[in-house]
């Protein structure tokens, strides 16, 4: 029985953990980072400021977190829906079109994220996330590459600049805003993917038809 009990204990501590990030995650999608406060945050996740420090004694372990949290989900959705894909030149079509369909979703939460000017001990850890990423659309590069569907552009220079591409041309403060219209936000995904495929060398036509074949991820959870 005590083993259960601790075994209980351990999932509620972990259950309120992830109510604060969910909490922290929310306040980022309506009002970027400087949205993230122990306060505010605590009262969306129904709980006493003092118990976010049980957690998180500062606001950089929160935000932290939050990176780690978003990351990871964003990630391992690009990478099922590259690993779907029929073949590496769809795959990597799938990766970019997934990447930018759920980032233009959530466009604040994205660019809090990913870009938002913040202080440095959190752009050292935001930095991870956008390695990690850019290497997960680097290997797709580089499996069309070896797949000899594409040229031999240098992948470790091409991947950071699609990724920056896409940022920029969808959820940066220059990138035009397609509201809640869903019909503008398939358009913008899909022109900001043409324009990355022809980037990388992928011919007109070819490129114009693997974005209509592309599918257009679920709704981000």
């Amino acid at each position: 029985m005590a083993y259960r009990r601790t075994e209980n204990v351990v999932r509620r501590l972990a259950a309120r953990q992830d109510a604060i990030v969910a909490a922290a995650r929310d306040a980022a999608g309506e009002g970027g980072m400087m949205a993230v406060q122990i306060a505010p945050v605590a009262a969306r996740a129904g709980i006493a400021a003092g118990t976010v420090y049980r957690y998180f004694p500062g606001k950089t372990d929160l935000v932290g977190a939050l990176i780690a949290s978003v990351s990871e989900r964003e990630i391992d959705m690009v990478r099922r829906a590259a690993d779907a894909a029929p073949g590496p030149l769809s795959a990597l079509a799938a990766a970019l079109t997934t990447f930018a369909a759920r980032a233009l979703r959530r466009r604040k939460l994205a660019w809090a994220v990913i870009a938002e000017p913040v202080d440095p001990e959190v752009e050292a850890v935001r930095l991870r996330y956008r390695k990690e990423l850019t290497a997960e659309i680097e290997t797709r590069i580089r499996a069309a590459i070896d797949g000899a569907h594409l040229p031999e552009p240098d992948a470790s220079l091409s991947a950071p600049a699609v990724v920056g591409a896409l940022l920029e041309g969808l959820v940066g403060p220059l990138a035009p805003d397609v509201g809640d219209d869903p019909a503008r936000a398939k358009e913008a995904v899909q022109a900001l993917t043409l324009i990355a495929l022809r980037g990388l060398g992928v011919v007109d036509a070819r490129a114009r038809g693997l974005v209509v074949q592309t599918a257009m991820p679920a709704e981000a959870t």
